[in-house]
């Protein structure tokens, strides 16, 4: 049996909304801009339920950053120091990105992805978080999903997160975000020039 550390194994809690979520993912944003900088190829976008106002969320601060090449993680994620996990590619089983966790006292308080310039997924999850921005009545049907789903899969991360897609699927079909892709950069994994400022 493995021992996975409590942080690993937590239940799907869903909470209500707090405006203090967007504070602080612009904070934690700006900071995590800066530590890896010379590892990123665009800024770093706040995604996910916690970037949405209104809308009801894991109390999880996800985030997006693009690299030249998803080898360049292990040393991404070292230069953030304590309290950051990568998730080994083969457990988390999504080959388009590299998972990153803060933990903070045993608990999850962050998860940056870390994706590659040409990965489809990066203009896809900045569409949905638009969509959602734009459309209170698209946010309220997926704070009752969320809701429902947490309910059903409590236990169990791996089964909740993939029972969303058909929805964000559908979300994907609203009014389109405006283009914010990550520049072009070569697929080797060394320091880059920094070609853009934090906002």
């Amino acid at each position: 049996m493995v021992d996975w550390p409590k942080w690993a194994s937590e239940e799907v809690e869903i909470r209500p909304a707090d405006p203090a979520w967007l504070r602080l993912g612009d904070r934690l944003r700006r900071q995590l801009d800066a530590a890896p900088s010379r590892w990123l190829v665009a800024p770093l976008e706040h995604v996910g339920s916690t970037a949405i106002p209104g809308l009801a969320a894991k109390p999880i601060l996800d985030f997006q950053s693009a690299v030249a090449n998803l080898e360049c993680a292990p040393a991404a994620v070292d230069s953030l120091g304590e309290g950051w996990h990568l998730v080994p590619p083969d457990l988390d089983a999504r080959p388009w990105r590299r998972f990153l966790v803060q933990v903070v006292e045993d608990v999850r308080t962050a998860h940056p992805h870390v994706l590659t310039p040409d990965s489809g997924r990066w203009a896809e999850q900045l569409a949905f978080r638009d969509a959602l921005r734009a459309n209170p009545r698209l946010v309220q049907r997926y704070a009752e999903l969320k809701q429902e789903l947490a309910k059903r899969h409590a236990h169990d991360r791996e089964a909740y997160s993939p029972a969303k897609t058909r929805f964000i699927m559908s979300g994907l079909r609203e009014p389109a975000s405006q283009d914010r892709s990550p520049r072009d950069a070569d697929a080797g994994c060394r320091p880059v020039e920094r070609a853009f400022k934090s906002g």
